[in-house]
C-alpha cells in the first residue's frame, strides 16, 4: 500500500476523479478520523498548514530601490555639487523632487506586496475535525492530509478536501473562479480533466460555505493547496517595465553621455586652447552640465500619471501602480469572459451563429492555426432560430 506521502505525490492534481473510497485508502484514514499519534507523525511530515511567508525587501531597501535609477543619480550629483558651488536653494529643489518621486514608488510597491498578506489572510483560522471517532475544534495550520472535516453554513473551508458526505452543501467559490454563484456539491467523482469549477466533489482551501453541511478528507495542505499556488504564483510575478519608463531610461542614459561629454569638452577647451585655469574649467563645467540636466523631469511625469490615476478613479477604475495608467493608455482590446475575471487571455471562439447559418472554429487561444468550417449539422431554416436559442441559451 503507498504511503500517505507517495500519494500526495501521485495523485496530488486529480483527487477530484477518484472515488471516497479510493481517497480513504491512499491516505489511510477513515470516517472516524485520525488517533493522535498519527495525527503528531503527519504534522511532523508535512508541516503547518500555513502558507508560507513571502520574501520581500525591508522598507530601506526598498526606499533605496526607488532612486536606482540613472537619472535620478545624474540628479543627485547635480543637488551634491549644486550644493558645494553654493546654490542652496537650487539643490534643495532638485533633493525635494528626487524624494517625491522615491515617496510615490515606496508607497505603491508597498501595496503591490500587501497583496500576498491579503491571500493569507483568506484562510480559515479554526477547523472541526473528527479525531478518534469525536469532534472537536482545532487551529487551521494543525490539519493534516488524512483529516476529516466537518463544515458548516458560514465556514471557510480550512484545506483542499474530498467530500463525502453531503446535506445540500453548497460553496462560494469566487475566490478561485470568479463566479458569483455558490455551487452544490456532489460526492461522486468527475472526469480528471475538469477544471476547478468543475470539480463539485472538491472543497477548496479559503471558498466559503453558504449553505448546508458535509464532510471531507483533507488531501491537500498549506502550499500544495489552490489558493496556496495561487499564492506562490502571485510572489513569483516579475515587475515589468512599462514601455513610458523603458524609454525614459533609455533617453537618461543618452541625456547623462551627452551632458558628460559636453562638459568634458568644455573644460578641455577652456583648458588646452583658451589657457583658462583648471579651477575655473572645472566650476564652469560643473555648473552647464547642472543647467542641462532636466531635474524637474521625475516630477512632471508623477504629476502627469497622478492626474491620470485620478481621471480613471473619477471613471471608477482604480490604479495601483503609477505607469499602470500608461500601459492602459496602449492597450486597445481587454478579454474578459462573462464574470468581469481576466483569466489565461487566451478566450476562443468556438461557433458562429447567422441568421442562415452555423459555423465551427477549430484553434485555441493565441495560435493563429486554425479552420472556419460550416456545421455538419444538417439544420432545415425553420429549425435554426430554435437552434440558435438553444446554443445562446447554454453559452
Amino acid at each position: 500500500m503507498s504511503t500517505p506521502s507517495d500519494a500526495s505525490v501521485l495523485i496530488s492534481e486529480n483527487w477530484h476523479a477518484k472515488s471516497t473510497e479510493s481517497a480513504f485508502t491512499l491516505l489511510e484514514t477513515s470516517a472516524d478520523g485520525l488517533s493522535k499519534e498519527e495525527v503528531e507523525k503527519r504534522l511532523h511530515k508535512y508541516g503547518s498548514t500555513q502558507l508560507p511567508e513571502a520574501q520581500t525587501r525591508g522598507p530601506f531597501v526598498r526606499f533605496m530601490y526607488q532612486v536606482h535609477n540613472i537619472l535620478i543619480y545624474v540628479l543627485l550629483a547635480a543637488g551634491i555639487v549644486t550644493a558645494v558651488l553654493g546654490h542652496w536653494v537650487d539643490a534643495g529643489v532638485i533633493l525635494a523632487v528626487v524624494l517625491l518621486n522615491a515617496m510615490i514608488g515606496f508607497v505603491q510597491e508597498g501595496k503591490a506586496e500587501n497583496a500576498l498578506k491579503a491571500i493569507r489572510q483568506m484562510l480559515s483560522p479554526h477547523a472541526i475535525v473528527m479525531r478518534n471517532a469525536q469532534q472537536v475544534t482545532i487551529r487551521a495550520e494543525e490539519l493534516v492530509p488524512g483529516d476529516i472535516v466537518i463544515l458548516q453554513s458560514g465556514d471557510k473551508v480550512p484545506a483542499d478536501l474530498r467530500l463525502f458526505h453531503l446535506k445540500g452543501l453548497q460553496i462560494q467559490e469566487s475566490v478561485l473562479t470568479g463566479e458569483s454563484l455558490a455551487v452544490e456539491k456532489i460526492t461522486d467523482p468527475v472526469i480528471e480533466e475538469s477544471a476547478i469549477g468543475d470539480r463539485r466533489c472538491m472543497a477548496y482551501s479559503g471558498t466559503i460555505v453558504t449553505h448546508g453541511q458535509g464532510r471531507g478528507v483533507v488531501v491537500e495542505t498549506g502550499a500544495q493547496t489552490e489558493i496556496g499556488r495561487i499564492s506562490r504564483l502571485v510572489s513569483e510575478v516579475e515587475s515589468v517595465t512599462t514601455p513610458l519608463l523603458r524609454q525614459m531610461d533609455q533617453f537618461g542614459r543618452w541625456l547623462t553621455l551627452a551632458i558628460l561629454g559636453i562638459a568634458l569638452i568644455t573644460f578641455a577647451f577652456g583648458l588646452l586652447v583658451r589657457d583658462y585655469a583648471a579651477a575655473e574649467m572645472f566650476l564652469a563645467a560643473v555648473s552647464l552640465s547642472v543647467a542641462a540636466i532636466p531635474e524637474g523631469l521625475p516630477a512632471i511625469m508623477t504629476i502627469t500619471l497622478a492626474i491620470g490615476v485620478q481621471r480613471m478613479a473619477s471613471r471608477n477604475a482604480i490604479i495601483r501602480k503609477l505607469p499602470a495608467v500608461e500601459t492602459l493608455g496602449a492597450v486597445t482590446v481587454i478579454c474578459s469572459d462573462k464574470t468581469g475575471t481576466l483569466t489565461r487571455n487566451e478566450m476562443t471562439v468556438r461557433t458562429i451563429a447567422t441568421a442562415t447559418d452555423l459555423f465551427e472554429l477549430s484553434g485555441t487561444g493565441y495560435d493563429p492555426h486554425g479552420a472556419i468550417s460550416l456545421s455538419d449539422r444538417d439544420v432545415l431554416a425553420e429549425e435554426r432560430p430554435l437552434l440558435q436559442e438553444e446554443y445562446y441559451e447554454k453559452n
